[in-house]
């Protein structure tokens, strides 16, 4: 594509935002928002959803001339999916459980059958059908009674993550009347088969926060509130023990987990704490017959694994220590079975599994790549002596094994299929160590084309970053990155510091005062591959959504000179006047990650990289910026101001495009061929760039 194809001349002019000066005091300290007024909570103001239209419609003038290039993307990547697809079948119970996808079809069949070849298969939902009529369709969970002849789903058709529970009797085909609104979207069975939990949301923080029980063929407003959290600060949760003999609601703030228990089949009793609730305790516990299994960081700060009776799990000090505590091994989880467990690991940013079997000897599953991901799948039926383990890696596609828990032994069971002409010979992923600026050692997961990769300064270089909650973004095939990188594109994945890529420590390190570890984590690493031949200096690209957005936003005011575009989606970006809101949802959730901005201490920390208030007068890359209007956990209106903000300040002509999707959420669209479209979207962007 020429310069010519980019020239802005005949191109509308960039939307401009009316200033209206907003005045926001704290500690004695005053902020002038011009762009407060974009706030709407109801989605219904007129001068709002005429600007978000305005920016919309720039925004296709105004990448009007890569459409072209857009649709060629789009078709490669859908051409590389396969169109009729299902899962291999899972025992659950008496049935095998699998879904199936045929044609153009946006979404799943979901079916059971007696045993795994599925020949008399029974269709329980076909997804398409449910998502008729929508714009947007996200499909919750879907739980099977005890007695496996009825079923529970949820789904959620605004984007919002309120869901709606239908019920069905999987033996007539017939939906009973039953229905629960404004719900988390979790279902849990009693053992009777005929009475339900589920977690209800606050419809202004949209929190979760009290947990009702339900019977069927009664009104939702019969249902009966069993527990209530009172601390705004937790998410709620429910679930099953692995022996299905308890019901489980999970309560967990950034920092402190708490749960309460009930006899399952004990449906009308009360919810008890299994433990006293403790500030700063994390921790997940599972039970099986007569032994609870925690995963705590008591004493452990990467984590231990105690064992515990009905007798003692509430007294931490009569627990049993399993699993040591290791400063270099972080412990992430463990599944349980009736002769075996199996512990995730992860030491030096690698995944790795564990198996002990029940004379304590251990076992270590071992994996090739450089640089890989892995984790466990479903095993419902703890009495298996095998276990289904995921695999990829950035040049190995999905892969769903078997492995034997007594040999280790691996038996492929499936791998995801990539039409068209992928080898993955022609690829090489190497696992690199950058120093950042403090001396600390960042870890880096870079994926190339053999034949395209110079290491010569001249690839584009695509960098990918989140480093948040502590939520590892591990090394995994995509076959939509494939495009880059059959453009001779380097893909790079930083695992800043905010992840637990190494450790809970690598977290800590980049969260609340330690926020800005992320960002000079993000720039210092572009900059060393720049120096090492990994990319073009001017030809480097990155990207990040929700908090890799607000990373992204921190990234271009400190370092804009060092990316020529930037994708910032769902983007968390207004953050000190976001997190001093408790009005807005899951705020208070947040005050463990990033500080609450009320305490001066971290006010003043916030204020220093908060990505709205730190924009200036300075040249910024060329910048794609996408949200959906119906997001629940970073508002529209925070790219939107940020937007308008920058179209204020910055001092450049570079390309400036925001886009809302009306109907989308936090996820963004759904379906499986709606969502490659955005993805076409920003590659299209990056890739025109270059012949600009």
């Amino acid at each position: 594509m020429s310069t010519s194809d980019f020239s802005l001349a005949l191109l509308p002019s960039s939307p401009i935002a009316e200033k209206q000066a907003y005045t926001l005091n704290t500690h004695d300290k005053t902020r002038i928002d011009n762009y407060y007024w974009m706030r709407d909570d109801e989605r219904q103001n007129k001068d709002v959803l005429a600007h978000l239209h305005a920016e919309n419609s720039y925004c296709e003038a105004q990448l009007a001339p890569m459409k072209p290039l857009q649709n060629i993307l789009f078709e490669e990547l859908k051409g590389r999916i396969v169109k009729d697809d299902n899962t291999v079948p899972v025992k659950d119970g008496k049935y095998w459980y699998h879904s199936e996808v045929r044609g153009d079809d946006e979404y799943s069949r979901h079916y059971r059958s007696s045993d795994m070849s599925t020949s008399d298969k029974q269709i329980l939902l076909d997804v398409n059908k449910l998502a008729a009529g929508f714009e947007f369709f996200e499909l919750g969970e879907v739980a099977l009674s005890p007695c496996e002849q009825l079923m529970a789903y949820s789904e959620d058709t605004e984007g919002r993550r309120i869901y709606t529970v239908h019920f069905k009797n999987i033996t007539t085909d017939e939906m009973l009347t039953d229905k629960l609104e404004n719900t988390e979207g979790q279902v849990v069975w009693a053992n009777d088969s005929k009475t339900v939990f589920y977690v209800k949301k606050d419809l202004k923080t949209l929190l979760g926060y009290q947990v009702y029980r339900h019977v069927l063929g009664t009104e939702q407003s019969q249902d009966v509130m069993v527990y209530e959290e009172q601390d705004s600060s937790f998410f709620m949760g429910l679930g099953k023990s692995r022996d299905e003999s308890l019901i489980i609601i999970d309560l967990a703030s950034t920092e402190t987990n708490d749960t309460w228990v009930l006899d399952a089949d004990q449906p009308n009793g009360e919810f008890n704490a299994l433990m006293p609730r403790e500030e700063g305790h994390e921790f997940d516990v599972d039970k099986l017959g007569d032994t609870f299994y925690i995963v705590t960081n008591w004493q452990a700060k990467n984590f231990r694994l105690m064992t515990a009776t009905s007798k003692t799990i509430a007294d931490k000090t009569q627990w049993q220590q399993h699993t040591a505590h290791r400063d270099d091994v972080l412990l992430e989880g463990v599944e349980l079975f009736n002769d075996f467990l199996v512990l995730s690991e992860r030491e030096q940013g690698q995944a790795r599994f564990v198996v002990v079997n029940k004379q304590g000897e251990r076992m270590t599953l071992a994996f090739e790549d450089p640089c890989y991901y892995a984790a466990i799948a479903m095993n419902p039926e703890p009495e298996s002596r095998s276990a289904r383990i995921y695999y990829s890696s950035l040049t190995t596609p999905g892969s769903l094994y078997d492995v034997d828990l007594t040999t280790g032994e691996k038996t492929l069971l499936k791998q995801q299929q990539i039409l068209g002409d992928f080898n993955a010979d022609n690829y090489q992923s190497e696992r690199l160590m950058v120093t950042a600026r403090d001396g600390v050692k960042v870890p880096v997961s870079v994926v190339y084309r053999k034949e395209s990769f110079k290491k010569d300064g001249t690839n584009p270089l695509f960098q990918y970053g989140y480093g948040a909650y502590g939520y590892t973004i591990d090394p995994s095939f995509s076959s939509t990155s494939l495009s880059l990188l059959d453009r001779g594109f380097v893909y790079v994945i930083a695992h800043v510091r905010g992840s637990e890529m190494l450790g809970r420590q690598w977290y800590e390190q980049g969260k609340k005062q330690h926020k800005q570890n992320s960002f000079n984590d993000f720039i210092d690493v572009t900059k060393a591959l720049v120096e090492q031949g990994y990319g073009d200096k001017n030809k480097v690209f990155a990207s990040g959504g929700s908090a890799g957005g607000l990373l992204m936003g921190a990234v271009v005011n400190q370092a804009p000179e060092l990316y020529c575009g930037v994708g910032c989606h769902v983007p968390f970006l207004d953050v000190l006047t976001t997190m001093l809101d408790e009005s807005i949802p899951l705020t208070t959730n947040e005050y463990d990650e990033w500080g609450n901005p009320n305490d001066a201490q971290f006010y003043d920390v916030i204020a220093a990289y908060s990505p709205y208030d730190n924009i200036c007068a300075q040249e910024y890359p060329h910048m794609l910026i996408t949200t959906g209007l119906h997001d629940s956990q970073v508002q529209y209106w925070e790219p939107m101001k940020w937007v308008a903000k920058m179209r204020e300040l910055k001092t450049d002509n570079n390309i400036l495009v925001f886009k809302t999707d009306m109907d989308a959420g936090h996820g963004g669209a759904s379906g499986r061929f709606k969502s490659l479209e955005e993805r076409a979207l920003e590659m299209a962007f990056f890739i025109a760039l270059l012949n600009n």
